[in-house]
């Protein structure tokens, strides 16, 4: 289903076991409709993981029936923290712990393998551009919005008037690590959260998988300790699970995603004071949840998020759509600015 005589960009994802491809043209099309997914290696370093990119960036190509010639751009994304223009922290970024990759040009690496102009963006920068896009359409240059991503981390990414706001350093977005009230959230006699960077009480350090496996299931397992998750191990396992039991209506998963829930809206509600934005968009695996669910989760959020009435009447949430996808959309569409700009 090739494009001819046109320019096309490609979008590239990378996490911590796969990468996902895409393909947008000139019109706004994406070529690809569903993942497109190889292993991403990255645990094997950077020259592996380069060479995958490229293995990548050619199948794609060849599935959607797209000359290499037509590529104007890549966009590449992937977990923060790392620079505005592509260099990973110098102690590393999430899932990328390997000595080789702690302060790591990936940008320019990859523009370099592959002789092709590389636009980055961190991967939760690059689903809040993809939300933003899709929910406002032509008015999306004319508004801004918020995300909160929440995955293995709690991710975040701020777009003013259509254009992602990364900050000198690259950090701007980082929702996880800012610290939310906890009073009224935790039972009392709950434990403060601790987060893995370090912090307590911070966003993340509820309202994430590791939070669950860290903080939120151990606590509420010592208040239902018959439960059928008590006996999943390691409790990383029963983690994963507590969505699917909290679908079912299952009181102790309901507790535990009604805390997260009031940890993003408490985070909105900080956020609100700071940017003010038109729309507050919540992705991760709850976008993949029952609708009933989502639904309940999303209304939760809303119901603890506290803004003055003047902005209640004017601002929306909603959630980010095709979650396992956004991200290489994202990328792809912040490739087509870069285009668009240089052009």
């Amino acid at each position: 289903m090739g494009v001819a005589g046109q320019q096309v960009v490609v979008g590239l994802d990378v996490g911590g076991t796969s990468c996902n491809a895409t393909v947008l043209t000139a019109a706004g099309e994406f070529l690809v409709d569903q993942m497109f997914e190889t292993p991403s290696r990255v645990t094997e370093g950077p020259a592996i993981a380069l060479d995958v990119l490229a293995q990548a960036l050619a199948q794609v190509l060849t599935s959607t029936g797209i000359p290499l010639a037509a590529v104007a751009a890549v966009g590449l994304d992937t977990p923060g923290p790392a620079s505005p223009d592509g260099v990973l922290s110098t102690r590393g970024a999430t899932n990328f712990g390997d000595p080789a990759w702690h302060g790591f040009d990936f940008r320019g690496g990859l523009a370099e393998r592959l002789a092709l102009p590389v636009i980055y963006l961190n991967d939760a920068n690059a689903a809040a551009l993809y939300a933003h896009q899709v929910h406002f359409g032509l008015l999306a240059p004319e508004r801004s919005s918020v995300a909160a991503v929440v995955g293995t981390g709690l991710g975040g990414g701020l777009v003013d008037r259509g254009q992602v706001v990364t900050g000198v350093a690259g950090q701007a977005g980082e929702l996880g690590h800012v610290h939310i009230p906890m009073t009224g959230l935790l039972a009392e006699d709950q434990p403060v959260p601790r987060c893995n960077c370090g912090f307590q009480g911070d966003a993340e350090s509820v309202a994430s998988l590791t939070g669950i496996v860290n903080n939120l299931l151990p606590y509420w397992l010592t208040r239902y300790p018959d439960h059928d998750l008590a006996k999943v191990t390691p409790v990383r396992e029963a983690a994963k699970q507590v969505r699917r039991y909290a679908e079912k209506g299952d009181r102790l998963a309901l507790q535990i995603f009604e805390q997260q829930a009031i940890a993003l809206g408490r985070l909105f509600t900080i956020v609100a004071n700071m940017t003010d934005p038109h729309a507050y968009f919540v992705g991760g695996g709850v976008v993949e949840a029952a609708p009933h669910f989502r639904d309940w989760f999303l209304a939760t959020v809303r119901e603890h998020t506290v803004l003055r009435d003047e902005q209640a009447a004017v601002v929306e949430f909603a959630l980010v759509p095709h979650r396992d996808m956004a991200g290489a959309r994202g990328a792809a569409l912040a490739a087509w600015s870069a285009v668009a700009s240089a052009g």
